[in-house]
Order: C-alpha cells, then structure tokens, then sequence
C-alpha cells in the first residue's frame, strides 16, 4: 500500500468518524425536554385599532395585552378604565401602547381643544393646493407663514412680501376623513382649511394679515428651527434682483431750526521719523556693529 493510498483511507475514517459523533449529539440533544422559562408579566392598555388625533376613546378601541414586567411602560395603565373616555392629543396605531402623554385631562373632552398648550391659540387660516404647500402641511409639521402686502408707506403700487410668523406648528389641515386617508401611504391632504398653533399675539398678526392681503405657507425640516429672514422683498427688487430689504419705518427727520454743526477738530501732527544708522566696527580680529538713531547710539 502507496502513501497516497493511507492518506485516503485516514481522510475517509475521520470524516465517516465526525459524521457519526454529529449524528449521535443531534439526537442526543433533540431528546432532551424542553423547560419554557415563564417571565412575570403584567397587563398593558395598547390601541386596538389605529387612532388619529382628537378621537375619544371607547372601550371597544383599546385592548390588553402581557407586557414584560422588568421593563415597565412609563405612564402607562392597566385597567381600560383609566384610558375610556378620555381625548387623544397624538395619532397612535394598532398595537400601540397608550401613556398619559398622549391623553387629554379627564373630562377635557375630545376634539382640537385638548392639543393646544397653555397660553397657546388655535386659528385656521384658507388655504388650496398652491398655498398648502400641495397638500402636504399635515399635523405635526412646522412652517412659515408669508404674506403678500401692500405697504401704504410707498409712493407706487409697490407690493411686498414677507415672513409674518416663523416656525409655527400645525395643529389639523383639512377633515378628520382626508387625515386618515392621507396617513396611509403619505399621500397629500386635500384641505382647504389648516389651523396652526400660535400665541395670542401671533394670532393678530395672522388675523390682521389675512384680512389684508394674501397668505402663503412654506413647509420647514423637523429639525430646522431658526427662526426666517423678518426682512420682505418687494415687487421692485424683484425685477433689479436686489437682495431682501428691511421693511422697518425710518426714523422722521428732526424739525426745527438747524443748529451749526462744529467742525471736526484737524488731526494730530505725524511724529517725527528719526532715521536709523548702522556702523560696522572692527578692531584687530574682533567684529562688531553699532546702531545709531538721530545721532544717537542705541544700547
């Protein structure tokens, strides 16, 4: 028998030897029993169905459910009790634990009332497919509101637009309806009515704006939350291509006489310049220089 022929027969015996060792664990193990390890639970109220912002809920809309007790749900309720009749404040979908950030105060009631803040006001603007930004302002979003003025200040007819409120949040736009339908697939919101969240000063000035002129909506980033440029652009710098102009009143010009303006006081002498020297001294093999200013030797 060559050396080939051994190195073949070795090769088979090991691999015919670790088939049979596998075999022979799988089974072993596959026999063994299994033990389910039980996890203490605890009962959780979560959405049945999906919601969307301002439903009251009924007791046919939630559920319970097992939710692991090592890791408990802040804010969350165990009785349906606690949650029925009570107001939503956000949109939750199937499955969906309810805590109590997402409720309204008991006995607040249902609807768009419970989601303004404190201090806050609701105010609904009319708007179309151009103004809302093609129907996709949705709840949630922020965006700018920009009006297109006349200023009664100017000699012509020069219209001017500008940014009347700045990163506002958007409370509904359109009918519960067209919401539910939009939340879908992303698709766009046909309304014609949005409503934003404002302070009440802020509120005039929509008010007053949308009785003066037209309004426009742009859509912000989530995360972009510098307030817009307050300076508007008018019709004019629009056609010469001039940048964003402060739409502020100038101050009045003083009336009266003129007092003597005194003339500026007349500027200081130059000072004077002193020249510098520099004189090379050698005496046997040493080498040295000197600096001399106006005559001076500088030390």
């Amino acid at each position: 028998m060559n050396r080939q022929t051994r190195t073949f027969i070795v090769v088979a015996i090991a691999v015919v030897a670790a088939t049979v060792a596998s075999y022979g664990t799988y089974r072993a193990l596959s026999r063994v029993p299994q033990r389910p390890v039980e996890m203490p639970t605890k009962k959780a109220v979560v959405a049945a169905k999906p919601m969307p912002l301002g439903t009251l809920i009924t007791r046919d809309a939630v559920k319970l459910v097992d939710w692991p007790a090592q890791t408990p749900l802040q804010g969350g309720f165990s009785t349906l009790d606690e949650v029925v009749d009570r107001g939503l404040i956000t949109a939750v979908v199937e499955n969906e634990p309810i805590s109590d950030n997402k409720l309204a105060p008991k006995e607040a009631g249902a609807g768009l009332s419970p989601t303004i803040k404190p201090g806050m006001r609701a105010i609904s603007i009319r708007v179309n497919e151009v103004i809302g930004v093609a129907g996709f302002v949705v709840p949630g979003s922020r965006v700018d509101v920009v009006s297109i003025l006349s200023d009664p200040r100017a000699t012509t007819n020069d219209p001017l637009s500008r940014v009347v409120l700045s990163n506002v949040v958007v409370l509904s736009a359109g009918t519960r309806y067209d919401q539910e339908e939009g939340r879908k697939d992303g698709q766009a919101i046909r309304s014609t009515v949005v409503t934003l969240m404002v302070d009440p000063l802020d509120a005039d000035r929509v008010a007053l704006a949308q009785s003066k002129g037209e309004l426009m909506l742009t859509l912000r980033h989530p995360l972009d939350t510098e307030p817009s440029d307050p300076r508007g652009i008018r019709f004019a710098s629009l056609i010469t291509g001039a940048g964003a102009q402060d739409l502020a009143p100038k101050p009045a010009a003083p009336t009266g006489p003129r007092r003597a303006v005194p003339p500026p006081p007349p500027p200081p002498p130059p000072a004077p310049v002193v020249k510098a020297y520099t004189v090379e001294t050698i005496r046997a093999a040493k080498r040295s220089e000197e600096t001399l200013l106006g005559g001076y030797v500088a030390r």
